[in-house]
């Protein structure tokens, strides 16, 4: 295990915490598990290190308490499960798609619509290092996925298992941005990034799914984070009570909004 020492702004903030369960804003910077080449200190770590008795929570022993996670350059509220019994519970939640997860982003471009859904499928891409979102009824249903998927079987059972679904609703639009409220039915890889990518509109300061274009713009704005925030998440407690969450932008966000 990586020693959890973090750098004082990847420490998480706890927002609530009983002893079922805990409610962070994890930070932007700060990854969620280990995996890959990853070296740094990861949330599990700090987790380890500090909840002690999380290690024996969960279906993973790199991800003690976890059920869900956010993207390394993303901040926001994430529930930590500190029992077995929780983390069922949430788990389950998860599953069954009533944990009610919301962001706030910022996106290149005017999108068109005060509201719409995104269901394109996400799987691996052929680079494997990044997700690709694939268009129902598109030739690249066959041609762009990654090999390690290729024997998942037919292509329609492969498919639903690869369903994802986004809304949308634009809060403001600006000259070359539009400022959106998220909700994401499904927990997919990257789904947010990906689909507004696929959209047309990149997510502004992401450098991963991005064009030439936007690239240089989150280079002239000095982003070094995506402008994406999970800043509501709703579920329900073992006595069956609801637990709401919510977060203000943080800081060097707010500095980054358009002024028209």
């Amino acid at each position: 295990m990586v020693k959890a020492v973090l750098a004082p702004e990847l420490v998480p903030e706890i927002i609530a915490e009983t002893p079922d369960y805990l409610v962070i804003n994890k930070p932007a910077g700060l990854a969620v598990h280990a995996g890959g080449n990853l070296k740094e200190p990861t949330l599990a770590d700090w987790l380890l290190a500090n909840y002690k008795k999380i290690k024996d929570v969960g279906d993973d022993p790199i991800r003690p308490g976890l059920v869900h996670r956010l993207d390394k350059e993303v901040n926001g509220l994430m529930v930590i499960a500190k029992t077995q019994k929780s983390f069922d519970s949430l788990k389950d939640q998860f599953k069954e798609r009533t944990v009610i997860k919301e962001y706030t982003a910022l996106v290149h471009g005017k999108v068109s619509k005060d509201w719409g859904e995104i269901n394109f499928p996400i799987a691996r891409s052929q680079e494997g290092y990044k997700m690709a979102a694939l268009p129902t009824g598109s030739e690249e249903l066959l041609t762009r996925r990654h090999p390690k998927d290729r024997d998942h079987g037919n292509i329609d059972s492969w498919m639903k298992s690869r369903v994802a679904l986004t809304e949308y609703e634009v809060i403001k639009r600006f000259v070359n941005q539009t400022l959106l409220k998220v909700k994401i039915k499904t927990g997919r890889t990257h789904q947010i990034r990906v689909h507004f990518f696929a959209l047309g509109h990149p997510l502004v300061g992401d450098n991963l799914y991005t064009n030439r274009k936007t690239t240089e713009k989150n280079k002239k704005m000095g982003m070094t984070r995506v402008f994406l925030v999970a800043d509501h998440l709703n579920f329900q407690d073992l006595k069956k009570e609801t637990q709401d969450f919510n977060l203000e932008l943080p800081a060097e966000l707010k500095a980054l909004m358009p002024k028209n």
